[in-house]
């Protein structure tokens, strides 16, 4: 079997210190090869200096977040349901949707020195109908001519994970993303995995050899993973502790290997793998 190159994103980089150091350790052992950014909380501008060190090895994006409250500065926050009902309406504001995203994209760049390499969202709100209108305009308002960011495509999900109901909510409410994005020139995952209950009962172990199997050359995963703690605001802060652990161990490396998947840039995916790209040790 010839390697296959899989981007393996980890959302929610400065949520909280306890994700953003998960998150910081393993990218610096090889474990992760992207992360997004969360740039409305408070912690992002002590935290934007030692990612800023792992920006050779991994693509840094933004996540564009519209539903968690950090509850500091002007902020556009409602509830999934919210974006989900009022973007199948149409009856969202744009120039609201504008702004928000803008203000996210500068926290970005001013804080680390550049634009994201990609955005994706915050429970995929992106992705919905409008706000994906909004966000190809902003983009177009921020990038040099010529240049872009690549664009995570939820429409494009290939395993429901351990949710089929779930998967089939985030296709129907993202349907036609991925299509509308590359008509407008942008650079989109063709394969897309990383969904689940997001609880530690789920066998997160065992759903990832799954996804490691069925991958295709080129793909994109996302992750939730983050250092054990006590967070009361963080619903899912188990399930986070169970893939840190899992992606630091041997277990996730061997399953890299034997599946041969070889963890990559995104933005690189395209080349073929360079001296360097290895499978996680």
């Amino acid at each position: 079997m010839t390697q296959r190159r899989l981007t393996l994103c980890a959302d929610d980089f400065a949520q909280s210190p306890a994700i953003s150091q998960g998150i910081l350790n393993l990218l610096q052992r090889g474990r992760l090869s992207a992360t997004s950014v969360m740039t409305q909380s408070p912690h992002w501008p002590a935290l934007a200096a030692p990612l800023r060190e792992m920006q050779q090895q991994a693509d840094i994006g933004l996540h564009f977040n519209l539903t968690h409250d950090f509850a500091s500065g002007p902020q556009l926050i409602k509830p999934l349901s919210h974006w989900l009902l009022l973007s199948q309406l149409r009856q969202l504001s744009k120039p609201q949707l504008r702004d928000s995203l803008l203000r996210q994209i500068d926290l970005f760049s001013q804080h680390f020195g550049c634009l994201p390499d990609f955005i994706d969202g915050h429970q995929h709100v992106h992705a919905l109908p409008l706000i994906r209108e909004v966000l190809f305009a902003a983009i177009a308002e921020r990038w040099p001519a010529g240049q872009r960011p690549y664009l995570r495509a939820p429409d494009r999900l290939a395993h429901p994970g351990d949710s089929r109901l779930k998967a089939i909510v985030l296709q129907q409410a993202c349907r036609g993303f991925a299509r509308e994005a590359e008509r407008a020139g942008f650079v989109c995952n063709q394969w897309f995995a990383g969904l689940y209950a997001l609880t530690p009962e789920a066998g997160f172990a065992a759903l990832m050899q799954q996804w490691l199997q069925q991958c295709h050359d080129g793909s994109l995963m996302m992750c939730h993973p983050g250092l054990p703690a006590d967070d009361a605001h963080d619903p899912i802060a188990a399930a986070r502790a169970v893939e840190y652990c899992h992606l630091d161990s041997q277990e996730f490396a061997y399953a890299c290997q034997q599946a041969r998947v070889v963890l990559t840039r995104f933005s690189s995916s395209a080349a073929r793998v360079k001296d360097g790209a290895a499978i996680p040790r």
